[in-house]
C-alpha cells in the first residue's frame, strides 16, 4: 500500500515519517516493476493516480501514466539507460496453496529503505466477496508494498499486491482478521498491457526446472523492482481516495467488465446488435443480466453480446470486454483469428458437426496443431500441422497460432 503524511498519525509515526512531509518531500509511495526492457513499469493506480510529479527511486522522473482506476493498475514510463530486465508473466492457471513471494518497498520511511521478500500462500482463488480479478495471499504486507510483483517459485509474475482486508470490513464482520492480503491477477493485468499496446513477456517453466531458494528468487526478482514516490498530492484529495492509510481494496462495483482491445470473446452468442459504438455496445451488455462478455467489431460496428466466455483470440478489428466474474476461468490465448481467410494445405484431422469454440478447443490442446481453418456453413473444422500461404477464402473463419 501507498504511505502518507497525514494528522492522524500516532505522535511516533509523526516524528518518524516527519521528513516525508517536507513540501518537497514525497507524500507517498508504493512498488513497481518493469514489464518491457525498453522502460515500462507496473505498478497499483492508486500509488500514482494524484500525483503532480512521479519518481522512480534511481531513474528519475516517470512520464506517460496510463491508468485503470477500475482494476486498480497503472504503468509508467522512464529512461531505463540499459535495458530492463522485465518479469514475465506466467502462463499456467494459479493452484490453491501454491508458494510466492511479494517484493516490494513497504514502510521505507520506518524501516530500511531497501527492497524487501515476505514469503507465503496462495490462499484463495479469488478476493472480497468472490471477486476473481484477485487472488488472496498470506505473504505479509505493508503500506509502500502496493503495485509490486507477486511471483512463483520459479520466478514468474503471478500477481500484482493490492491490497489488505481493512479495519473498516474488520468492524463491519466483527472480526479481525489475520494476514488476510490481495494481489490482482497477472492475468488481469496482462490485458491492461495489450490494452494500451505493450507486450509484455509470457511463458512457462520447464519440465525439468527446479523451484528456486528464496534467496536466489530475491537475487532474480529485485533487481526488477523500483520503489515509486508521488509528489504533489494534496492531503484533503489523498484522504478521500485512500481512506484508512491505503490499506483497503479499491471500491468493488456491483458489475464490472474488463476491457480486451485487439482480441474476441469467442463463441456463445446469443444476440447482434448493428449500428452501435463500443460504449454502446458496452452499456446495453451492463444493462442485461444474461450478458457476461462482448465482441464489438470495429470494422462494421457490430455488438456480440455472449452469455459465456472461456477464451480470448486475437482479432485486430476486434474489442472484447467480459465480467470481472469470469476473469479466473478466461483463456487468453496466442491464436490470432482472421475472417475470408483459409490457409491451404497442412490438414491433418477434420471434425465434422462441431462450431468454432470447440475447433479451437481442438487445436489449443494438440501440440501438433498450428493453425485451424472452420467452416460455419458446414459447421466443419480443419486442424493444420502447418501454416501455408494465406488465400482469401470466403466462408472461412482462420486461426493461428
Amino acid at each position: 500500500m501507498a504511505t502518507a503524511c497525514r494528522g492522524t498519525l500516532s505522535a511516533f509515526f509523526t516524528a518518524v515519517l516527519a521528513s516525508t512531509c517536507l513540501a518537497d518531500g514525497p507524500r507517498s509511495s508504493g512498488t513497481g516493476f518493469a514489464v518491457t526492457t525498453d522502460g515500462w513499469l507496473l505498478t497499483n493506480a492508486h500509488v500514482v493516480q494524484r500525483c503532480q510529479r512521479i519518481e522512480v527511486k534511481g531513474r528519475g522522473d516517470a512520464i506517460d501514466p496510463r491508468i485503470d482506476a477500475a482494476n486498480d493498475l497503472a504503468l509508467v514510463k522512464v529512461n531505463p539507460g540499459e535495458p530492463f530486465k522485465p518479469l514475465v508473466f506466467r502462463h499456467a492457471p494459479t493452484r490453491l496453496g501454491e508458494d510466492i513471494l511479494a517484493i516490494g518497498f513497504p514502510l521505507a520511511t520506518l524501516l530500511s529503505d531497501s527492497v524487501k521478500v515476505t514469503t507465503g500462500n496462495v490462499n484463495a482463488l479469488a478476493g472480497l466477496r468472490n471477486d476473481t480479478r484477485y487472488i488472496q495471499i498470506s505473504t505479509p504486507i505493508q503500506p509502500g508494498n502496493s503495485g509490486g510483483p507477486v511471483v512463483d517459485r520459479d520466478g514468474f509474475l503471478m500477481g500484482i499486491t493490492s491490497a489488505t482486508l481493512s479495519k473498516g470490513i474488520a468492524d463491519e464482520i466483527g472480526i479481525t482478521a489475520q494476514n488476510v492480503n490481495f494481489a490482482i491477477r497477472a492475468s488481469v493485468a496482462d490485458l491492461f498491457l495489450q490494452s494500451q499496446g505493450i507486450a509484455g513477456q509470457s511463458g512457462d517453466r520447464a519440465v525439468d526446472q527446479q523451484p528456486l531458494s528464496t534467496a536466489d528468487l530475491a537475487d532474480k526478482i529485485t533487481p526488477s523492482v523500483f520503489q515509486i514516490l508521488c509528489y504533489g498530492e494534496k492531503e484533503e484529495q489523498l484522504s478521500a481516495s485512500m481512506p484508512g492509510a491505503a490499506t483497503n481494496l479499491p471500491a468493488q462495483p456491483t458489475t464490472s467488465f474488463i476491457d480486451a482491445r485487439g482480441y474476441d470473446a469467442i463463441g456463445f452468442d446469443y444476440r447482434a446488435v448493428k449500428d452501435v459504438t463500443y460504449s454502446g455496445c458496452h452499456e446495453i451488455c451492463e444493462g442485461d443480466s444474461q450478458c457476461k462478455a462482448i465482441t464489438y467489431n470495429t470494422k462494421h460496428g457490430v455488438c456480440f453480446l455472449k452469455d459465456n466466455v472461456v477464451a480470448l483470440i486475437r482479432n485486430s478489428d476486434a474489442v472484447a470486454a467480459y465480467a470481472s466474474s469470469k476473469a479466473a476461468d478466461v483463456i487468453v490465448s496466442d491464436f490470432t483469428s482472421y475472417s475470408g481467410i483459409d490457409l491451404p494445405g497442412g490438414d491433418y484431422k477434420r471434425l465434422r458437426g462441431s462450431n468454432y469454440l470447440q475447433c479451437f478447443t481442438a487445436c489449443i490442446s494438440d501440440n501438433a496443431c498450428r493453425a485451424f481453418s472452420y467452416v460455419p456453413r458446414k459447421s466443419e473444422c480443419w486442424l493444420k500441422d502447418m501454416v501455408g500461404r494465406p488465400k482469401a477464402t470466403k466462408g472461412v473463419e482462420l486461426g493461428i497460432k
